[in-house]
């Protein structure tokens, strides 16, 4: 018999890529749900359904109706200046998701994968391991640390995965991310000045779906750091994208983050070290060079 899975945010990047990578699973039945209709192309091998994570009733239903043996919870609210001023819409949307998923998994004895960020940490001891001392900077930060301590306190069997700067293609493109703005910047001859004081471990999208699946086929339980595994600041991956695309670097200056006014503030050096996840769960993921040309064949 096949697991139930059921996929929050399937509308979204991960989510879009996790329905690609299970829909024609031999081990899952999938249910995917987002808010409103569904944006994907593909319709076949999964079940679509409307769901408002912000609804108590709405998860309730939906999970007492399925009876999914697992839940991957991809939908957040992921802009950091958008959660910085619009604090009680990034609540209810990181948080009290949260609480009403424990609550409908606990009733169905569900297991609950939550994808969580390395903005919980302040940047300046990175890379972190899953033990690092969290110690958020940014609203959007404290909201994903609390949605963690809702797990980590509660009854249900539950795993975390927390990642770092999630690049891909989204089916709608409605994403940008930094490889794409570089390549189309300066195919059109366009100066781009670009930080070189924030680190990060660039994540692709696939990568961070082949990390949940891992998680939730052997319902590993606890935290998991599921990125890429190249440290690198944005002025590095945009040169490394110039180089890759044979385009001029000259157009990319490289700058410090202070010329730049953000609502909300930014971790200085985070990244992972991924020991676990691989030890562990036989996580493998790409370098930031291999993610560029698996990007560019997306693109072709």
């Amino acid at each position: 018999m096949k697991k139930r899975i059921l996929i929050t945010g399937s509308n979204g990047l991960l989510g879009q890529k996790l329905i690609e990578k299970l829909s024609n699973s031999t081990q899952f039945e999938v249910f995917a749900t987002s808010r409103g209709e569904n944006r994907l192309s593909n319709k076949i091998g999964y079940t679509y359904q409307s769901l408002d994570i912000t609804s108590k009733e709405d998860i309730l239903g939906t999970l007492n109706t399925i009876k999914p043996h697992v839940v991957i919870h991809t939908a957040a609210m992921t802009n950091v200046d958008q959660c910085e001023t619009e604090k009680e819409a990034c609540w209810n949307l990181n948080v009290k998701s949260v609480e009403y998923l424990i609550e409908a998994c606990e009733l169905n004895n569900t297991f609950l994968l939550h994808l969580s960020t390395d903005f919980i940490f302040d940047g300046k001891e990175g890379p972190y391991t899953e033990e690092g001392e969290a110690n958020p900077v940014s609203f959007y930060g404290w909201s994903k640390l609390a949605a963690e301590k809702l797990l980590i306190h509660s009854s249900i069997k539950w795993a975390i995965a927390r990642t770092v700067l999630v690049y891909g293609i989204a089916e709608d493109m409605s994403r940008s991310n930094i490889i794409l703005w570089v390549k189309k910047s300066l195919e059109s001859n366009k100066n781009i000045k670009v930080v070189n004081d924030q680190w990060r471990t660039p994540t692709l999208a696939e990568d961070l779906a082949d990390g949940c699946i891992l998680i939730s086929e052997k319902e590993a339980e606890g935290i998991f750091n599921i990125s890429g595994k190249d440290l690198l600041n944005p002025y590095q991956m945009a040169t490394m994208t110039a180089d890759y695309f044979g385009l001029d670097k000259g157009l990319i200056e490289e700058v410090d983050g202070s010329i730049f006014t953000q609502t909300a503030k930014r971790p200085a050096k985070t990244g992972f070290i991924l020991d676990k996840a691989i030890a562990e769960l036989g996580y493998s993921p790409k370098s930031f060079n291999e993610g560029i040309d698996f990007l560019a064949k997306q693109i072709a």
